[in-house]
């Protein structure tokens, strides 16, 4: 029974000056002193008034809301609040409302007449009784307002006495004295929420998935927040909630209606479940972990950074749709076209039930089977109920259950298995309802209908629980009259007597003394567990994926090894290992293995032992931590009972040999494993004590043994009461020593299993291992035992004992842990506790005694034979992230290395992946034995991996294999690996985390060209930097980056040295040093023309943003920045420095060429029309017909129109984009003018003139060389572009013929997509070319699907998905023919004369690839080593190609995958490379060389975007002298230098070219050829281009001791195709004879000659014969007289390999030079390929004149003629003018710095003294002397402009 309080609140409003929030306080309240059992609620004034409390100018109806308290027991208060209003005196607030005004300065404000204030009447009890509430206040002021005559004192003292019983089902009629009748009915259930309609009411509100939603947060522990402008909406929500998730109770902070003074709690840190009224709306915006219901509204807003864990699948799926049959039951029969009859829903009443069925039923199926996961470790004296999470999880098969998982982790379950574990107790419907409706529930799973039957019938239990007597309606309560609280005049509350009061409650209470005790009878019993798991799981089915033929493999094979049948069970054992991968076949051979255990123990052989380790720790490898509770503590009795002899009195036991699993380590385990064995010891200790006691035993043990433990503590929890006190200490005292003795045999199976075999190794500690990729411990254990043991051993002891002592410690420390928590859980005593603390490391110590002697002999065995595992040579600077892990390499798609096409099987391989900062490697020998001696290596650059997955792969081995990981890389490379049994999943997962981590690095400084070197754990993180910087700091950023890459105080850059007529080939490093000014602006006035660039600016400019490009410009003839008096003032084209801090165009270089007439301000004003701003620049001329080629973006869309229509449309003002459209006009006709054709003929080219250039020009189709071949036109260019082949036979030659009759001066080649609707003009000098080009994502897919059909991963079982069908499919070759088309176009209108401008995409990637092989084609400088190399530097470094984001370097480009637009050029150039083989100065291999490492990010050169990001990074101007390990490269180009100077292995012997020859190609499909690099593979060493792992290996000595031991053998060689490197192996004629020769000089002593100084001389003397032999002819050799003079395409091989040194050698007679640069052999050398851009004498004699140099030490100074020369960029010296032979060459790049000097020793007499003056260059320093002063300062301004023209 429980009484209630009452207490009245009034608000006499006495607010601070100008504030509306008054202060209520508490005006009487009754009784005056607490109840016992129901305490006074501190701050209930709160409460009353939420929003806070004020006055109001009208008079508000009464109002009545509930609030509920919880108080410091977690007890829960309602308190009825019911509020009206009644009138203020008026003087008071007439006071602040007028001091208000006063403040407000507005005395005009009308006084109101009456002012209102509330007064609220509280009830205050421990029953929720909602609507007795209501009318029992509701009677109060009805008698108080309509002047009733009853007092109001009886009123209430017959309310707070009134006896409400507590619970049970009764009912009671209740009267307060003023004619009224109430009808309490009390649930029958206390245990069952009572909801009234709230939960109906909530999922009208918000609807299904919302409430949903919340009914998921609030289980897994989030914040919930209503949102109602309806106090009684907020209390029924909350109520509501509460209500659906019973059986689980809500345990942390619950306030249904929160006071806005008290909104701060929202920030608590804890879960919640609060109400808020809308008024405080803006205030809960800022909350960002809450979830918020909007109860008016109807939305739930989740905040992004909260994750609800939903139910899972099929359970969520069901109870949607059950919730929808009760809320809408129309819904399923609204489509029915003859509906039966109607289908209401319930009422609200009964629909409410029925929800709540529906969710109790959802609870039925998640908590199946839980009773028979409680351990129950004591009975007596009270209940001691664990719940075994990871068995439950386990067997229902739902350890991966996320929502499942929180659930059991939480409060709220916590607090269910306390309330409800214990086994003798009151049950209610939910214990019903597990216990004997769970099959039932399990059977209606699929049939809606019959579940909602089942529904139904929950939900009449649970209605008939809230309302016991239905038909009871008894209910009589006064109200008052109609708008009576509108009257007015009304009354005031009165002030109640106190006393009179009293005297009802004391009258009352006495009563209730003499009254007997009322009690509520407890039906405790025992409560039913329902079926077990097993059973249930059984039945789904999940159990049973493994066969019973795999059991029974499993059993065979056991037997076999018990019977000694050891070949029948070696048979059988990969079978067995693989069927282990299943739950069911883990489970047989734990029972199979102890039906051979006789009184716990079992002595097997070695090999038997072995058998059955190896499947014990299959079994245990493959459990995750949730599931091992089942399997591990099954075999954990086993481990300790098979065991082997090893000698005299030593035996070893099995759980030395499975310790390396994490699940000895996982304390949660270890508990879960006690509690189990404790349960069974505790039921056994009762079964015997009733065996005793029964009369009869048989029936005794019959009945007993049968019952499992919690029934037996039922039943002893039903006979306690009745023992004696004697009787009741003396089973305390057996369960306290059971469990006792049960932690001491604990403490020995965990010294067992923790403490490994060779002590010395620390095995607990293995925190620094690979364990932790993020740092964080794997297990409980390196947790628990972190931190210093010194304290516990003696440090003096010596360093062994120290170590194992280590081990001891730290095992000591996990089992003091253990026994310290189960035992304060289980009750055992402080002496017994004490006692295990001084027994454990006893324990300890002898165990490693033991072990020790089992160590010793162990060792003696002989081990099981794996294959060493064999270690890669790795490259300087490369580390291994990773310790090799034991795999198998799986043979994939690709057939050769099989052995299904012939040859041997050479995979599978066993042998180990390796994980470096730069490759993943796979080192092993083939599985099959007759292969096993060679060795299989496949590796590729972790950079290009593309994809990774797991895989399962099953083999018929002898080893068991786990999952597997399939690796596929961009270098046309896959692996298919499976993890051995030995290698744990979770550091198959570390290694898979690492792969990523070094694969995607945050910034390109992760990367492994930049952390080369380095500890990889150095990597650091990049800032991003804001993305505006000012000018200003860009400069700055750009100076201090410089500085720090270079490390001094001046900025030394790696300038770009022209390849000289002498040194070709070998390009020298030439250093400039100039102090950068840091802070200095950029002045936009110095920007406009070259002319006007100050000095400072120029070395600055020269410092920041010189590079190849500038070098090209000036072999070129492009143009100059100095306006000095050598250069003419007409020149075309200048160099301008608009973009050399980045501002126009960040991914452009900072010098660009335009016309001279454009000034720099157009420049920037016409970028803008351009996608990422990259206006057309002019990258090269061709030096016969001096038509340029120009490169930009594609245009924007706003300015496609104006820029190609009509210029001369009228326009209906100048407004800015016409400006801008004439102002492009302006800047492509300044690139028309500049061509010599176009002045020539005033502006246009008549049709004869065309055809007769056309005619003259000459260039080579295919392979044939053709000179003043007369062609034919063909239709027209459209037809052609837009993809249609030309009719000619075999995609030869078609000349074009174009869409008008005259030569437009400039091609526009255009988007086709972009340039619709713009009109050609006959009257314009250009013409657009429109054609179709592919976009990146072509280029991506297209890529994806060659790599897939040159390395399939598996083969293809369709006949029709042939190699060449697949490539077809993946159109790789129609991209080529389409790049090739196009380019080939353009080199045709540029060879007749006409400029061509490619403006497509935005510019860095088909427009590059096509701008970079027109070049190709039509200059021959750019196929040689240093021109290609330039190329590449020009058109793809600085012309920003996005090598990073293309490539997916790093984090942030990873989403945009991998896009190979370079792989894609360099395969254009080997299809040119195959029509022309003698034009190019490279063989193939570099080719594939530059294609490997472009992606390898081995090097440096292809990361970043652009020379704007190299130049921030510091990367741009990095010197050689700054490596510090000679091996790392960080420029691939130094990389192929060093190599070339050792090997001819990039040099192409066939090179022969011809002068200022064009090359054609033909670019037809059927033209083309697959790239060997997409399908070779050599296993024998793997890639071949990180070229120092191969060739620095001594294997040739080896070979040869083989061959002397060995019979003799034939001269025949076996090469495999996919194993051999053929080159390696049958190398070329000429690369055999160089390596003879190179042998025979290593046998004479001899120093060895470079390669490149012998192949020179063989030439030279070549040529001589040649000239001696035919005196008349030029070069008629061999090679000449075949028809090889008309058809070059030509491979070595083919010509024969005798003859190949002679064929080459006479091709190369006709045109390559000897090293010294002399003219032989009839023309010039190639090499001297300025040559075809020398213009006049004097361009190459900038300055000349006689100069006094002083010579080396000891000698004189001499008068020698010295040579200015700028496009060489030297300064030569001569003997006398008319000496044609240089005498030396001071290289411009390496001049530091030319200051006035002073007179030496011996110099010149009777000159002045400032005709000195002193050149210092990076090697000496050179001292001069001029005829006079002014002569010397024209040197020294020359040689200065030379530099800085640079």
């Amino acid at each position: 029974m429980s009484f209630v309080s009452l207490l009245m609140v009034i608000v006499p409003f006495s607010p601070p000056l100008g504030s509306s929030d008054g202060q209520g306080r508490i005006l009487q309240r009754f009784p005056e002193k607490d109840w016992e059992d129901n305490p006074f609620p501190q701050g209930i004034e709160l409460f009353c008034q939420p929003n806070g409390w004020q006055l109001y100018t009208e008079r508000q109806p009464p109002a009545f809301f509930v609030a509920v308290l919880t108080d410091i027991n977690s007890e829960r208060h309602y308190c009825a609040c019911f509020t009206f209003w009644e009138e203020v005196d008026n003087s008071q607030p007439q006071k602040s409302l007028s001091s208000e005004a006063d403040e407000d300065d507005d005395s005009g404000i009308l006084q109101p007449a009456q002012l209102f204030a509330p007064k609220s009447l509280v009830l205050v009890s421990r029953l929720d009784h909602t609507d007795v509430f209501r009318n029992c206040l509701g009677l109060i002021y009805t008698v108080h307002i309509d002047g009733l005559n009853v007092q109001l004192e009886n009123l209430i003292g017959n309310l707070l006495t009134c006896v409400i019983p507590i619970a049970g089902g009764s009912q009671r009629t209740i009267t307060l004295g003023a004619g009224d009748r109430q009808v309490i009915q009390t649930p029958i259930t206390d245990s069952l929420p009572v909801s009234g309609c709230s939960v109906a009411q909530l999922f009208r509100q918000l609807g299904i998935i919302n409430v949903l939603y919340l009914f998921c947060a609030a289980l897994t522990e989030h914040k919930i927040l209503f949102l109602s402008s309806s106090y009684h909406r907020l209390t029924d929500a909350c109520r509501a909630l509460l209500a659906i998730m019973f059986p689980l109770k809500y345990s942390f902070t619950y306030v249904p209606i929160l006071p806005g003074k008290l909104l701060e709690v929202l920030s608590t840190p804890t879960p919640f479940i609060i109400g808020v009224n809308s008024f405080f709306r803006s205030e809960t915006q800022e909350l960002l972990d809450v979830i918020i219901a909007d109860l008016d509204g109807g939305t739930v807003t989740i905040p992004e950074c909260v994750h609800i864990s939903l139910l899972p699948d099929p359970l969520l799926h069901q109870t949607q749709t059950a919730l929808s049959m009760v809320l809408d039951p129309e819904l399923e029969i609204a489509d029915h076209a003859f509906p039966q009859g109607s289908t209401q829903p319930s009422s609200p009443k009964i629909q409410d039930k029925e929800i709540r069925a529906v969710f109790l039923w959802l609870f039925a199926q998640l908590f199946q089977g839980y009773r028979w996961c409680l351990h129950i470790i004591r009975i007596h004296p009270e209940p001691v109920i664990r719940f075994h999470k990871a068995a439950f999880l386990g067997q229902r098969s739902l350890t991966e259950d996320d929502f499942l998982m929180k659930v059991l982790d939480g409060m709220a379950f916590a607090g269910f298995v306390s309330e409800r574990g214990p086994p003798y107790r009151a049950i209610d419907l939910f214990d019903d309802l597990i216990a004997n409706e769970v099959e039932r529930i399990r059977l209606e799973e699929g049939n809606p209908h019959k579940m909602m039957n089942h529904v139904k019938e929950l939900a009449e239990h649970l209605f008939k629980n809230e309302n016991p007597y239905p038909a009871v309606a008894m209910h009589k309560v006064q109200r008052p009259s109609e708008g009576s609280h509108l009257q007015l005049h009304q009354m005031i509350f009165p002030h109640l007597d106190e006393v009179t009061v009293q005297l009802f409650i004391d009258h009352a209470a006495a009563k209730l003394r003499s009254a007997p005790p009322a009690v509520k009878v407890e039906k405790n019993c025992m409560v039913p567990s329902g079926p077990p798991l097993g059973a249930i799981v059984d039945r789904n089915g999940n159990v049973l994926a493994n066969s019973a033929r795999r059991l029974e493999v499993v059993r065979n094979c056991i037997t076999y090894i018990f019977e000694n049948k050891m070949l029948e069970a070696k048979k059988l054992l990969p079978a067995v290992l693989r069927a282990l991968k299943g739950r069911a076949a883990r489970q047989c051979l734990t029972q199979e293995l102890n039906l051979h255990v006789q009184q716990n123990r079992a002595v097997l052989d070695d090999q038997q032992f072995d058998y059955v380790v190896r499947m014990m720790n299959c079994t245990l490898q493959d459990c995750s931590h949730m599931d091992e509770y089942g399997i591990a503590a099954a075999l954990l009795p086993l481990v300790t009972a098979f065991c082997r002899k090893l000698g005299a009195g030593i035996t070893q036991f099995a759980y030395s040999c499975v310790q390396e699993h994490t699940v000895w380590t996982n304390m949660q385990f270890w508990e879960a494993m006690f509690y189990s064995d404790v349960q069974n010891h505790i039921r056994a200790l009762y079964i015997e004590v009733s065996e005793h006691e029964l009369p009869s035993p048989d029936q005794g043990e019959l009945v007993e043994e049968d019952k499992c433990a919690l029934e037996i503590a039922s039943e002893q929890r039903r006979l306690w009461p009745t023992l004696s006190k004697e009787k009741q200490q003396e089973l305390i005292q057996k369960e306290e020593s059971t469990v006792f003795s049960q932690a001491i045999h604990y403490a020995n199976r965990m010294s067992y299993l923790l403490l490994p075999l060779d002590t010395s190794k620390n095995r607990l500690l293995r925190s620094s291992g690979l364990g932790d990729v993020e740092s964080v411990s794997n297990s409980y254990v390196t947790n628990s035992i972190a931190g210093s043991m010194a304290e516990s051993y003696d440090t003096e002891s010596g360093f062994e004992d120290a170590e194992t002592s280590d081990v001891a410690n730290s095992v000591v420390r996990f089992i003091n842990r253990f026994v310290d928590k189960v035992c304060n859980e289980s009750g055992v005593t402080n002496e017994h506790l004490k006692a295990l603390h001084t027994m454990i490391p006893d324990i300890v110590q002898m165990h490693i005694e033991t072990l020790d002697a089992v160590h010793r002999e162990s060792k003696r065995l002989p081990p099981i034979q794996k294959p060493k595992l064999l270690r890669p040579a790795l490259l300087a600077g490369e580390e291994l992230m990773m310790d090799g892990l034991r795999v198998y390499l799986i043979a994939d798609g690709r057939e050769e290395a099989t052995g299904v096409l012939g040859g041997p099987p050479l995979l599978p391989a066993e042998g180990a992946i390796f994980l470096t900062t730069y490759r993943l490697i796979f080192k092993g020998t083939p599985s099959d034995p007759l292969v096993a001696e060679q060795v299989v290596t496949r590796s590729f650059p972790v950079a290009s991996l593309t994809k990774e997955k797991k895989i399962s792969i099953s083999l018929q081995m002898d080893q068991f294999i786990q999952e597997g990981l399939q690796l596929r890389s961009c270098t046309f490379q896959l692996m298919k690996i499976a993890f051995d049994e030995e290698v744990a999943s979770d550091l198959a997962e570390v290694f898979r985390k690492h792969i990523h981590k070094l694969r995607y690095p945050q910034h390109v400084r992760g990367t492994f060209a930049f952390t080369v070197g380095q500890s990889s754990k150095l990597v650091v993180e990049h800032k991003h930097k804001e993305k505006n910087q000012s000018l200003k700091t860009l400069s700055k950023n750009l100076m201090k980056n410089a500085k720090k890459t270079i490390g001094r105080q001046y900025v030394t850059r790696k300038k770009y040295t022209p390849p000289t007529w002498e040194n070709r080939g070998s390009i020298q490093s030439q250093v400039d040093e100039d102090e950068i000014s840091v802070s200095e602006e950029v002045d936009q006035s110095s920007l406009t023309m070259s002319s006007t660039i100050k000095s400072s600016d120029r070395q600055t400019m020269s410092n920041v943003v010189e590079r190849a490009c500038c070098r090209d410009y000036q072999r070129l003839g492009l143009g100059t920045l100095s306006n000095s008096l050598t250069r003419s003032k007409n020149e075309p084209f200048r160099i301008s420095t608009v973009n050399r801090m980045y501002t126009v165009c960040r991914s452009y270089p900072g010098l660009l060429i335009v016309p001279q007439s454009i000034p720099d301000s157009t420049i920037q004003r016409i970028s803008r029309c351009y996608r990422q701003n990259r206006f057309p620049v002019v990258c090269w001329r061709n030096s016969r017909t001096k038509a340029v080629l120009l490169r930009s973006a594609g245009l924007h869309g706003k300015g496609v129109a104006g820029f190609f229509k009509s210029p001369n449309a009228p326009s209906a003002g100048p407004s800015q984009a016409d400006s801008i459209s004439l102002e492009q006009e302006k800047y492509l006709h300044a690139i028309i003018s500049s061509m010599p054709s176009y002045s020539d003929t005033s502006g246009r080219n008549t049709l004869s003139g065309f055809t007769s250039a056309h005619m003259s020009s000459s260039g080579k189709w295919g392979s044939i060389r053709v000179s003043g071949r007369i062609s034919s036109y063909n239709p027209d260019i459209g037809t052609r572009l837009a993809g249609k082949d030309s009719p000619q036979a075999n995609g030869g030659p078609s000349e074009t013929h174009f869409l008008r009759q005259q030569r437009a001066h400039l091609y526009i080649i255009g988007d086709k997509s972009q340039l619709k609707g713009a009109k050609q003009d006959s009257f314009q000098q250009w013409e657009v070319v429109p054609i179709e080009v592919f976009d990146v994502r072509q280029v991506k897919t297209s890529f994806k699907k060659l790599m897939k059909a040159c390395v399939p991963s598996s083969s293809s079982l369709d006949s029709n998905m042939t190699f060449y069908r697949c490539l077809e499919e993946s159109e790789w070759m129609c991209l080529l023919h389409k790049v090739l088309q196009v380019s080939v176009l353009v080199v045709e209108l540029l060879d007749t004369g006409s400029s061509v401008m490619v403006s497509l995409e935005d510019g860095w990637d088909i427009t590059t690839q096509v701008v970079s092989l027109v070049q190709l084609l039509s200059d021959p400088y750019y196929r040689t080593f240093d021109g290609f190399r330039l190329l590449v530097e020009k058109e793809w470094l600085s012309f920003g190609h996005r090598f990073s984001h293309r490539g997916a370097q790093t984090m942030t480009s990873q989403s945009s995958g991998f896009t190979p637009v370079f792989l894609q050029f360099l395969d254009c150039v080997h299809q040119i490379h195959l029509q022309f083989p003698m034009e190019f100065e490279f063989s193939q291999y570099y080719l594939k060389f530059l294609a490997y490492h472009y992606v390898s990010n081995r090097f440096r050169t292809f990361l970043l975007d652009s020379d704007y990001e190299r130049i921030e990074l510091g990367v741009m101007y990095e010197e050689k002298g700054e490596r510090k390990n000679p091996q790392v490269y960080k420029s691939v180009w130094d990389n192929i230098d060093r190599l070339n100077k050792k090997t001819p292995i990039f040099f192409n012997y066939m090179f022969s070219p011809e002068d200022g020859e064009v090359l054609k190609p033909y670019s037809c499909i059927s033209n083309l050829k697959v790239w060997e690099f997409y399908t070779e593979e050599t296993l024998s060493e793997g890639p071949s281009y990180d070229w120092e792992l191969i060739h620095g290996r001594p294997e040739t000595t080896e070979e040869a001791e083989r061959q002397d031991t060995s019979a003799p053998k034939s001269q025949r060689k076996i090469i495999w195709p996919c194993y051999d490197n053929k080159s390696k192996v049958e190398p070329d004629a000429i690369t055999k004879l160089f390596q003879e020769l190179q042998s025979l000089e290593v046998e004479l002593g001899q120093v060895s000659e470079k390669w490149k100084d012998t192949w020179d001389k063989i030439k030279a003397t070549q040529r001589t014969e040649t000239k001696l032999e035919h005196r008349h002819t030029l070069s008629t050799s061999l090679l000449m007289s075949s028809n090889l003079s008309h058809h070059r395409r030509v491979n070595l091989q083919e010509s024969g390999v005798g003859s190949s040194l002679n064929l080459t050698l006479d091709t190369e007679s006709s045109s390559t030079s000897t090293p010294s640069g002399s003219m032989v052999g009839g023309r010039p050398s190639t090499s001297t390929l300025y040559s075809q851009f020398q213009t006049t004498e004097s361009e190459h004699r900038s300055f000349e004149g006689i100069l006094y140099k002083k010579g080396a030490l000891l000698k004189p100074w001499k008068p020698r003629w010295f040579v200015l020369d700028k496009t060489k960029h030297q300064l030569r010296y001569y003997e006398n003018r008319q000496d044609k032979d240089c005498k030396g060459v001071i290289d411009l790049a390496e001049v530091e710095s030319v200051t006035p000097g002073t007179p030496t020793m011996g110099a010149p007499k009777a000159i002045d003294e400032k005709a000195f003056f002193d050149l210092k260059t990076t090697k000496r320093f050179y001292n001069f002397c001029a005829q006079d002063s002014h002569n010397a300062q024209l040197w020294i301004d020359s040689i200065q402009s030379c530099l800085s023209d640079a």
